[in-house]
């Protein structure tokens, strides 16, 4: 064993002999600066912000949808996926796209393994049990046979460029025979609570993606469970928080500030850069729900124009997905298909729906203003 009194944690022989981290159990020493206080101060009141917009939304539930799949597009492109959210909400709505079923899939999954999560909050506390089961539904199905969904890992595995072996990894996780030790003292942590929320899922987040505990699947169940804590603290009532695009945004930063905690013990930078986050994604998220509410609001009374009922119920669908078909519209709003075509092409008339791709049996429309403002990058700045 070495350890390095400047780092928060120790080195261990693993698989090999090589060199694997440990982690000290949380929370670790981090001086409480004033810069870290006001950066706190500021997430704390944007995230505030957030959570009461998201109350007064006229269709919160609708609305969050296109931005839960935008956060697992992000999240699963962080780790290589490259599926788009305009692939992925069109493939929702009945289009052929041109992407493999597997990325489709990985990213779907993600979707599932959120809403899974958040539902079983009612009856299972965040823990290391409702950590397995997300990460079972989030790995269902997808490609590699040595996934082993659900299943924390019982080898040893690595970090590093593609292709690289454990002796030239560029990160080893704590060897097998200590992770369920350091599991079991992350979870002791996530009960605590005399922390605040944001700096406690900051750290969690850190120790998660130190620990490395799966095969694979680690960083979007890192990324998750951000979301699945701030909703368990009542932080949040909804999913409206989606850090993946920021993350994604400043990916090399994201990867040398977790790096940096391990290298250098710099808990402080790392809790500056994840507050930062916190705050401009919940401004971020404020902003364009606002927007994309806007023009729903205009749209809906355009579409009532001439006593139309079908096409201001149409207008509502455009939150859950700008995507739809005739076929599509007609089943989620039980009319007749001819009914429903009447209504996209009244929404197509005014501008608000355009033809973007056809089926062998349908057309394919898309509110091309929502999938701009979802298509938009982050905020990253206040």
């Amino acid at each position: 064993m070495t350890r390095r009194h400047d780092i928060p944690g120790k080195y261990l022989s693993s698989t090999g002999g090589v060199r694997a981290f440990v982690p000290d159990p949380l929370p670790p020493r981090v001086d409480i600066t004033a810069a870290l206080l006001r950066s706190l101060s500021d997430a704390d009141r944007l995230i505030g912000q957030l959570a009461g917009e998201g109350r007064t939304l006229p269709n919160p539930h609708l609305l969050m949808r296109p931005f839960v799949k935008r956060e697992a597009v992000l999240s699963s492109r962080i780790e290589g996926t490259q599926a788009t959210l305009g692939e992925l909400l069109a493939a929702d709505a009945g289009a052929v796209v041109d992407r493999s079923p597997e990325d489709l899939r990985e990213v779907a999954n993600y979707v599932v393994a959120l809403e899974y999560g958040i539902q079983r909050l009612d009856s299972l506390p965040l823990s290391l049990r409702l950590v397995r089961e997300v990460h079972a539904k989030l790995l269902q199905g997808v490609r590699g046979g040595q996934v082993t969904p659900g299943q924390f890992r019982r080898t040893q595995n690595w970090i590093g460029p593609a292709g690289c072996t454990l002796q030239n990894a560029t990160y080893v996780p704590p060897p097998p025979d200590q992770l369920m030790d350091t599991l079991s003292q992350w979870e002791s942590f996530l009960r605590d609570l005399t922390w605040p929320p944001l700096l406690q899922i900051g750290l969690l987040h850190y120790q998660f993606e130190a620990i490395h505990p799966f095969l694979d699947g680690n960083g979007r169940v890192g990324r998750l469970l951000v979301t699945l804590f701030l909703m368990e603290r009542r932080v949040l009532h909804a999913p409206l928080l989606y850090l993946s695009s920021f993350f994604e945004a400043t990916r090399s930063e994201y990867y040398d500030r977790l790096r940096a905690v391990t290298e250098h013990a710099a808990g402080g930078d790392w809790l500056a850069y994840f507050l930062n986050g916190v705050a401009r994604t919940s401004q971020d998220s404020v902003l364009r729900a606002e927007r994309i509410n806007g023009f729903l609001d205009q749209w809906r009374g355009r579409g009532a124009e001439g006593g139309s009922k079908v096409a201001p119920a149409l207008v509502a669908l455009l939150a859950e997905n700008p995507f739809w078909t005739i076929t599509k519209v007609a089943q989620r709003l039980h009319v007749a298909y001819t009914t429903a075509e009447r209504a996209v092409k009244k929404l197509s008339s005014l501008g608000i729906l355009q033809q973007v791709g056809e089926t062998k049996r349908d057309r394919v429309f898309c509110a091309e203003e929502i999938m701009q403002i979802l298509d938009e990058p982050p905020l990253l700045r206040g």
